[in-house]
């Protein structure tokens, strides 16, 4: 039977759905609600991709249409994810999925496909991005048995944050002390914040998969995360700590807590997520005994020649970056969602 690729549509999203979840490289990011969440807090227009062999579907390409003044016009798999690309059932689906969305994007006149690929199986050519790795960790279900998988000068941190009579609060509505904190983070490297409405979508759309946790001193949040839980991983996406306390390691005892709870409930794996090589956050992640997988993310270039590097690692943003770093909260909290978008 040939391959045959078509455009997602209204009535797909249940099989969609059941094809991510049971495939080994499915991810929250590849699920439906990540398009809605896409569609309605950043516009962007969403051009999934399904494809079929006998009528059974055998893989999807989670892809989104983003056009703005800096990047021009491309497809991206997919916008603000770590992971995205196509899942496929065979090399031969793989490839169709692929030169359909190439297909696709020539007619579109787009510069670019990136596909922010999680595993080497989903690359249909040789990866030519290599900035960012991620990080995860077998989980222990006791706290003896999570200490010993813990290098020597980590469990000697943990054990001091662990002093101070730190709580950890679960929100699955409430995004003020998240979103005010992860703001005022993102400031601080010198990057645009995201506007409320993107967490109250994920928070919306995906149910009983996420929550926000809060780790307080007393009534003061002092580090804040969002988590997903999807099959046997709590990966936790969103992340930020008040660096006026970093004398009490808030952060590494959220870190602590995110992992024994996890392992506590069932869950076998952690994901700390996707950092940029040679960046403090990778550092802090390789000290968690984590296992780093290099991403083979891949952008087939349609009309340029070099692929382009919009993270702030490029150069050519440093006046941009230290120049945002410099402006007052409230003016960044103004224009931060309002540009974040030109960037996904």
């Amino acid at each position: 039977m040939p391959i045959q690729v078509r455009a997602f549509g209204s009535e797909d999203g249940p099989q969609w759905d059941a094809f991510v979840h049971r495939h080994p490289h499915g991810t929250p990011f590849h699920l439906a609600a990540w398009k809605l969440c896409m569609e309605d807090t950043f516009g962007y227009r969403s051009m999934y991709l399904i494809a079929t062999e006998g009528g059974e579907l055998q893989g999807v390409l989670p892809l989104f249409l983003v056009q703005n003044l800096v990047i021009k016009k491309a497809l991206i798999s997919s916008p603000f994810a770590v992971y995205g690309g196509a899942l496929a059932e065979s090399r031969e689906v793989l490839h169709a999925l692929i030169d359909h969305a190439q297909t696709l994007g020539e007619e579109l006149g787009v510069e670019y496909i990136e596909l922010r690929n999680g595993y080497p199986e989903q690359a249909a050519a040789e990866p030519n991005v290599d900035r960012y790795a991620t990080f995860t960790k077998v989980l222990s279900d006791t706290e003896e048995g999570l200490f010993e998988t813990i290098p020597k000068k980590t469990r000697n941190m943990v054990r001091k944050a662990l002093k101070t009579p730190f709580t950890t609060r679960i929100e699955t509505e409430n995004i003020e002390n998240f979103e005010r904190l992860h703001s005022t983070t993102m400031r601080r490297l010198g990057t645009p914040c995201f506007p409320k409405e993107h967490f109250r979508k994920i928070l919306q759309t995906f149910r009983g998969m996420v929550d926000i946790r809060e780790v307080r001193l007393k009534e003061r949040v002092m580090a804040v995360s969002m988590n997903f839980y999807f099959r046997q991983t709590m990966h936790t996406y969103y992340a930020a700590a008040d660096p006026e306390f970093n004398a009490l390691a808030p952060n590494t005892y959220m870190y602590f807590d995110h992992l024994l709870w996890a392992g506590q409930n069932g869950y076998k794996t952690f994901e700390f997520g996707r950092s940029k090589k040679g960046t403090g956050a990778f550092e802090f992640k390789t000290h968690w005994g984590t296992e780093m997988r290099a991403l083979p993310y891949h952008m087939i270039l349609l009309r340029g020649q070099d692929v382009p590097n919009y993270s702030p690692t490029n150069s050519k943003f440093s006046l941009a970056i230290n120049v945002w770093k410099r402006l007052p909260m409230p003016v960044t909290r103004m224009l931060g969602p309002r540009l974040i978008g030109m960037f996904p």
